[in-house]
């Protein structure tokens, strides 16, 4: 199973990225899969630092918002206690990761970790109808250098309602900025 989130990782000048991303976490075994596309920085770090942090969260503007790399001031971290990481605060839970080993096809690379140090910040308050649709938005904004546009936008049309009729003030402006970006901008390479 895939479960959505957000993983941090170091970029080379030690700054913080900030990137959703589906993984495959098992964790009564202790392990997760990452299977980030190889032009992204996420995977170039993972690569680099053999380290990340993946945060289970249920706040879909963070997670639109990581996917643009569009902050009006950075999420509140904290630092890592057993990786060079950073945890953020908003999660729900938490979990640091080493990488363990790498395998994979293009475009995606298949990372494999072990969860070295978890945690659990609060409570996670769940998703409604809105929530899954920005979910489902960023998903195929991620992908709009390999999905044709017009696919993308009949799909749009079936995620638009749900935003509208159960959506809050955030939802909204998560699937406002993903549509402006979908539609607007030019399509990036470095999705993860």
């Amino acid at each position: 199973m895939i479960i959505e989130g957000v993983v941090t990782t170091r970029n080379a000048d030690g700054g913080l990225n900030i990137a959703p991303m589906g993984v495959q976490l098992d964790e009564p075994a202790g392990r997760i899969v990452f299977r980030p596309f190889r032009s992204s920085r996420t995977c170039e770090n993972l690569l680099r630092t053999r380290q990340a942090v993946f945060h289970v969260l249920d706040d879909a503007l963070l997670l639109a918002r990581a996917l643009l790399d569009r902050f009006d001031t950075p999420p509140a971290t904290r630092p890592a206690e057993r990786i060079d990481g950073a945890v953020l605060l908003d999660a729900c839970r938490w979990y640091e990761c080493v990488v363990t080993d790498v395998a994979g096809t293009q475009p995606r690379d298949r990372i494999l970790g072990r969860i070295v140090h978890r945690g659990r910040l609060r409570d996670f308050v769940g998703w409604n109808r809105a929530k899954h649709a920005v979910v489902e938005a960023a998903i195929l904004a991620s992908r709009k250098h390999l999905i044709h546009l017009d696919r993308i936008r009949q799909q749009w049309e079936w995620l638009s309602p749900m935003v509208e009729k159960t959506g809050g003030p955030e939802e909204r402006e998560a699937f406002t900025l993903l549509t402006q970006w979908v539609f607007d901008e030019p399509p990036r390479s470095t999705a993860d």
